[in-house]
């Protein structure tokens, strides 16, 4: 799992779902849990052990007295003898099950700002295979309010305090370090979209069917060349046994602002609508306010995620601050 994909890379990474083609009957899978039934949802908090906690310390002193730089090291470099056993749980938890985890207990208030990105950094190792997060690269992303204006069709909008609907990240994996929280809000919201998808089915089957179909993502810019300024994604990828789910409810809506691009149908946006209507219900999310230490993992295939608006501290030494990894399995 050494090494590290390029943004192109872990993109068709993630695509390359296999498809048989539309479930059309309920799917009956761990990762179809609903917040109103905690028996589905099992144990998805979990508290760092002193011993693995020490295993954190101790991973950290040999891989600083290696001498090679962060993006040179291996799961091997950072020696995890036995909390490596929990994050292969995790993983199969994230790839198999409910397509999530928390982990509190994390010490960053320990660590140096450099050593804390280095801890993070490794246990990404031990998960999957780090990928970049734009065209320019970055590998370890840094998600506080930089005061860009959210109101800007090209700010991805991390950047900046605002709400942020359901959407997913194009890696296998995505994980969240807490170093520290807003003074209010900034709460994430997730659901499973294969729950979502089996309550779409119940109600308007017909309208699942679209979901197999390409939508038009807006990229946002993202491209340097400026001549590709949207790509055709199927939402969903059923492979007989497991749905795969890319959503983005921002970029699916804002790429109508290219001329290029019809403007929805009624049942696409019928469907749009009542996708994140679904999504929406309180007995199907479920709200998590991350605290420092926490670490969030989320599959990209089978969870949702969004994240409501928020007030920071005055200070900026205070102010809302993650760090965020992209990950291939």
């Amino acid at each position: 799992m050494d090494g590290f994909y390029s943004y192109a890379v872990q993109t068709q990474h993630y695509f390359r779902r296999v498809h048989e083609g539309p479930a059309r009957s309920p799917l009956k899978t761990p990762a179809a849990w609903r917040s109103s039934d905690p028996t589905s949802l099992g144990k998805w908090r979990v508290s760092l052990a002193p011993r693995y906690v020490d295993e954190l310390h101790a991973a950290l002193a040999t891989a600083k007295q290696s001498g090679r730089p962060t993006g040179e090291l291996s799961a091997d470099d950072f020696p995890l003898p036995t909390l490596s056993g929990e994050i292969a749980r995790w993983r199969e938890t994230l790839a198999s099950g409910r397509g999530f985890q928390v982990v509190s207990g994390v010490p960053v208030a320990d660590w140096s700002r450099e050593d804390t990105e280095l801890v993070y950094w490794c246990l990404g190792l031990h998960m999957g295979r780090p990928g970049a997060q734009n065209p320019q690269g970055d590998l370890l992303g840094h998600v506080f309010d930089t005061g860009d204006d959210a109101d800007d069709p090209f700010v991805r909008l991390y950047r900046t305090r605002s709400h942020i609907a359901y959407h997913c990240d194009a890696a296998d994996i995505v994980g969240l370090l807490c170093l520290r929280s807003a003074l209010r809000g900034g709460t994430s919201r997730i659901v499973s979209s294969v729950t979502v998808y089996n309550e779409l089915l119940a109600r308007r089957p017909d309208l699942a069917e679209r979901l197999y179909e390409p939508f038009h993502l807006d990229i946002r810019n993202e491209d340097s060349s400026g001549a590709l300024r949207h790509l055709p994604i199927p939402p969903c990828r059923f492979d007989g046994a497991r749905l795969r789910t890319f959503y983005h409810s921002d970029y699916f809506r804002s790429v109508v602002r290219h001329d290029d691009v019809p403007a929805f149908s009624g049942d696409e946006l019928a469907l749009l609508d009542l996708y994140e209507e679904i999504a929406a219900r309180p007995d199907l999310y479920v709200d998590m306010d991350l605290a420092p230490g926490d670490i969030q993992w989320l599959s990209n295939h089978t969870i949702l995620h969004a994240r409501s608006g928020y007030e920071d501290h005055a200070e900026p030494e205070q102010r809302r601050h993650l760090l965020r990894l992209w990950l291939s399995l």
